[in-house]
């Protein structure tokens, strides 16, 4: 299976066995520097879509403070109903932190909690993509208009390359 890089890891087994790998090899005296490395970038991933996030608002003359920022899929991986261990949780909760208006759209969860606070899933409708100061790909859901989603959106953070075959509207896309 091929692995992409993306806006960090999520699920049941592959954020945390490479910690467990680690825990173990260092009984035998083993060094895994590279494995925590890894496990540390990937942590890290989050803060960075949420910085590219902030880049791409400034692009446009807009704080992340107050900017109403829609994220689609929230999902671990694509068309599944599973949001254990999800980036797109910590990229919620960052960009609340910072003082966005955060919705999220996820065909397959109708709500998630963050930080205690209940969110119920928004429809992707032109209108509220043009609502949003940011669209936020998270999660690249087959069932996604993308070409739409690029069209109707004022800035699209692709943290997916999902809109990789969408032509035109290249300006107002920024890849991870």
């Amino acid at each position: 299976m091929t692995f992409y890089p993306g806006p960090g890891l999520g699920g049941h087994c592959i954020p945390l066995d490479p910690f467990y790998l680690s825990w173990k090899a260092k009984e035998v005296d083993f060094n895994t520097k590279f494995i925590e490395l890894a496990g540390e970038i990937n942590s890290n991933m989050p803060y960075h879509v949420v910085d590219v996030v902030i880049e791409a608002l400034n692009r446009s003359r807009k704080s992340l403070m107050d900017a109403n920022v829609f994220v689609l899929g929230v999902a671990y991986k694509k068309d599944i109903d599973d949001v254990r261990e999800s980036p797109a949780l910590k990229v919620i909760e960052i960009l609340k932190e910072k003082g966005a208006r955060v919705s999220y759209n996820d065909p397959y969860i109708p709500e998630i909690k963050v930080n205690g606070a209940v969110m119920k899933s928004t429809k992707v409708t032109p209108a509220s993509l043009k609502k949003a100061d940011c669209s936020v790909i998270v999660t690249d859901h087959s069932r996604y208009d993308y070409p739409s989603i690029a069209r109707y959106s004022k800035t699209v953070v692709d943290t997916r390359n999902a809109t990789k075959l969408v032509k035109g509207n290249a300006s107002k896309i920024i890849k991870l």
